[in-house]
């Protein structure tokens, strides 16, 4: 079994080494002592979201917080190509959902989409509050995944900033249950950007669909079924995943 991970801020493991002692205290060195239990001798890892790992063995386990002696320091590289999925806000929790089953298989990035057919709409601090909410989930789900790497959360996109993601990247792909292309078939980049797009309830409309492929993008189905936004998501990564990542 793995050890458990732990996230501290991004640059805190610069400069350790093995032999280091490092003490994880605040929320995460709580959850560590008090809710996990977790005693002299156990194995930890940390990560600094960025990539960097250290592997620990606690030396001390006080109420709030563990003494750690760093066994290992590593550097997990970025994966390539690169991951990102456009995920259409959806009503309920449905975008959450599909955010955190993203980061479990592999997400690089998510960018929230404010789709024609979406029912949600993010304004003003509304928008920030949701956006601030996808940052929480996509941290405790690359926790609970192992991940070293916690994917970035981009920033709001609209029609125009979308058009651009797919004109830059390697290769651009939105899902949509009347395409012909099979998303297993498609040839992978070695390296870049993989953009994913996936709509919301009602799908991606026709003249949204057409401007994206204008600019690049391969429409593509999952299978014969149609699946809810919640679960396409995450469902493409797999495939992706197992393609590029999983051999």
């Amino acid at each position: 079994m793995t050890a458990p991970l732990f996230l501290v801020d991004e640059g805190a493991l610069d400069g350790i080494g093995a032999g280091a002692t490092y003490v994880l205290d605040g929320a995460e060195g709580r959850h560590a002592a008090t809710v996990r239990r977790i005693g002299v001798g156990e194995r930890v890892d940390l990560a600094d979201g960025g990539g960097a790992v250290a592997r620990c063995t606690v030396t001390a386990a006080e109420p709030a917080r563990l003494v750690l002696r760093v066994d290992e320091r590593d550097v997990e590289p970025e994966p390539e190509p690169r991951f990102v999925l456009v995920q259409a806000l959806a009503k309920g929790d449905r975008d959450d959902l599909a955010v955190e089953g993203a980061t479990e298989l592999g997400v690089d990035e998510v960018v929230p989409w404010q789709a024609q057919r979406s029912v949600v709409i993010w304004r003003g601090e509304r928008g920030e509050k949701a956006r601030r909410r996808w940052q929480g989930t996509v941290r405790a789900a690359a926790k609970q995944a192992r991940r070293a790497r916690v994917p970035q959360v981009g920033a709001l996109a609209h029609a125009d900033d979308l058009v651009r993601r797919v004109q830059q990247a390697a290769l651009a792909v939105v899902l949509h249950e009347d395409a012909q292309t099979p998303l297993a078939g498609v040839e992978l980049p070695a390296a870049g950007e993989v953009l994913l797009v996936v709509g919301p309830e009602g799908g991606v409309s026709p003249q949204e669909l057409a401007r994206l492929e204008e600019a690049g993008a391969v429409a593509c189905r999952l299978g014969p079924h149609v699946l809810r936004s919640s679960t396409a998501g995450p469902a493409a990564l797999a495939v992706l995943s197992a393609a590029a990542r999983w051999g």
